[in-house]
């Protein structure tokens, strides 16, 4: 339905529509990548922005559901939804997106802001959204996504209408604006293409045109600007999906000092169709959220500025999201330890075989027959799974990976057949959506459902990829079934249980889900746990220590075992920081 102002709903069916949108644009704008990197990935990392604000504001709705009110304001919408893609933003595109996100809604949500806002107020929104971003970004660059976001709002700014109106002009603007970027940018130029995120930025815009007008623009702009041809842009030029998805082979997710490989819009085939190779550059693209004052940051982005380049720094009131391409990735995080506490950090190597090796130092790698994706809770894990050949999604306490991350990573696990390992029942939804996308795609995805990653450990010590795909699932699956798992961890809280009412700070055993042991002490209340297990009858022990885990008790329990359970064997590993103190497997 046409809507004449802005408000939360408005919010919502934007988030929603901007979501699918990029959904289905995503492996065009990744296509065209070519700057500031040529990683081959910008629609990807727009598309998880976007469902991370869409994620938040859903939240708020749902908070407001349950709590039987009228439902969230306009501030309560916007606000959500910057601080939603502020904390998923991905990439060099997405950082901006989450800043442009931000500007809107300290129009939008500030201390005089409207019940809705009209078309004047959407019209500031977008000034300010598109001059934020631009102060953001350290050494703006003309002809990428500042380009067109400040068209965006020029063409707004001489409109006196409703918000349908602002919004269609800004639209309209951002697409005249799009098309010239290859003027603008001789490096898509010489490709032949537009700007990747300029036009993811036309799809969210267009997004918000449809939420107030209920129509979908017709028409969008082709990916190749004035004078290229849509011919190269379609075809000749770029790659296919399975070219660029298959231009690195899987490796460990990015986590905090963990390093993944992206797939690459690569070098030698943009020379074949008559584009230059893109310029060696850093070797690390390093992104952190970031904990830290204004005056910290201030000083934060004097140094990273003289480490490297791609320089992004968005947030504000204590958050930021940082952003920034390097060749020393470790003096990157450590600029962020002394401004603060960075977490969250993900760091990208632009390895071998992508934009920094040209012509005959590319490798052609082709698609695995099979591969194993796994979800992992700590460092640890996701070093010991990667060693046993799986590709693997870091998970952090409380920071459940997207349904667009684990697709991201079967995708990245470059191969026909893929084993999905969620080792979380809460993220059995969010596997399977993931399993259906990666299925449209013509990879055929098995997802077994294990709940804790000892299960995955289990089922990925049977893995044999010689054997049939139905075969191997089936073995599979049935050593994760098993396999009996249990967690140590500390009660943050009151809570009732099975186990009675526990307090704050009280130990806690989980068997298979389920508090069965209020304890404490920690190595009182793991023994238990363990009789408990074993007294079932059990061959091996599996033991995964998380830091806060005290050395002594690995040693404890495998004497308890040795000593009390015969025929039993043990096994230990250190899982980092995995939430809980202690993982326990019996199979």
């Amino acid at each position: 339905m046409p809507q004449t102002f802005f408000d939360a709903l408005a919010v919502r069916a934007w988030c929603g529509l901007a979501l699918d949108a990029l959904g289905r644009a995503r492996e065009e704008i990744d296509a065209i990548n070519v700057y500031p990197v040529a990683d081959g990935d910008t629609g990807t990392n727009l598309y998880l922005t976007v469902e991370s604000a869409t994620a938040a504001v859903e939240a708020v709705f749902a908070g407001h559901e349950a709590g039987g009110d009228q439902g969230p304001t306009l501030a309560d919408a916007v606000r959500a939804m910057a601080h939603g893609a502020l904390i998923g933003a991905r990439g060099n595109s997405g950082t901006i997106l989450a800043q442009l996100l931000r500007g809107m809604a300290q129009v939008l949500a500030g201390d005089e802001a409207p019940a809705h806002a009209d078309g004047p107020g959407l019209r500031l929104a977008l000034r300010h959204a598109a001059d934020s971003a631009r102060q953001a970004v350290a050494h703006p660059v003309e002809g990428t996504v500042l380009t067109v976001a400040s068209a965006a709002a020029d063409a707004a700014d001489g409109v006196r209408g409703d918000c349908g109106a602002v919004a269609r002009a800004a639209y309209e603007g951002a697409r005249a604006a799009l098309a010239e970027t290859p003027a603008l940018l001789a490096v898509l130029r010489r490709a032949g293409v537009v700007d990747a995120g300029g036009r993811g930025l036309v799809v969210v815009l267009a997004a918000l045109l449809e939420a107030f007008t209920g129509e979908a623009p017709r028409g969008l702009p082709a990916v190749g600007g004035p004078g290229s041809g849509a011919v190269r842009a379609a075809g000749a030029g770029l790659r296919t999906r399975e070219e660029r998805v298959g231009s690195t082979a899987g490796a460990a997710d990015a986590g905090e000092g963990h390093a993944r490989v992206r797939p690459c819009a690569g070098t030698a085939e943009w020379a074949d169709a008559g584009a230059v190779p893109v310029p060696a550059g850093p070797a690390f693209e390093v992104i952190y959220l970031l904990e830290a004052g204004d005056a910290d940051v201030a000083r934060l982005r004097e140094r990273l500025d003289g480490l490297g380049d791609s320089l992004v720094v968005v947030g504000g009131d204590g958050l930021w999201n940082v952003h920034v391409h390097v060749d020393d990735a470790g003096a990157a995080v450590e600029a962020g330890v002394e401004a603060g506490r960075p977490y969250r950090i993900r760091i990208t190597h632009f390895g071998a075989g992508d934009v920094h090796t040209t012509g005959a130092g590319r490798v052609r790698q082709e698609r695995a027959e099979r591969a194993v994706v796994a979800v992992v809770p700590g460092e640890g894990l996701a070093g010991l799974y990667a060693e046993a050949g799986a590709t693997t999604v870091l998970a952090r306490p409380g920071e459940p990976p997207a349904s667009g991350e684990l697709v991201q990573a079967v995708r990245r696990a470059h191969a026909r057949e893929v084993v999905l390992l969620p080792n979380d029942a809460e993220l059995r939804h969010t596997a399977a959506a993931a399993a259906e996308q990666a299925r449209a795609e013509g990879i055929r995805v098995a997802l077994i459902p294990t709940r804790s990653a000892v299960q995955g450990i289990a089922a990925l010590a049977v893995h044999e990829p010689e054997r049939r795909f139905d075969e191997d699932v089936v073995s599979m699956t049935s050593a994760a079934g098993a396999t009996r798992y249990a967690e140590v961890t500390v009660a943050e809280r009151q809570s009732w249980t099975m186990a009675g009412i526990c307090q704050a700070g009280d130990v806690l055993g989980l068997v298979d889900g389920d508090v069965a042991v209020i304890g404490q002490d920690l190595t009182a209340t793991a023994e238990a746990v363990l009789d408990r297990m074993l007294a079932a009858g059990g061959e091996l022990v599996t033991l995964v220590l998380g830091d806060g885990a005290p050395e002594s008790i690995a040693a404890h329990l495998e004497t308890r075992v040795r000593e009390g359970y015969l025929a039993v064997d043990t096994v230990i590993y250190h899982g980092g920081r995995q939430g809980a103190l202690l993982l326990i497997g019996v199979e």
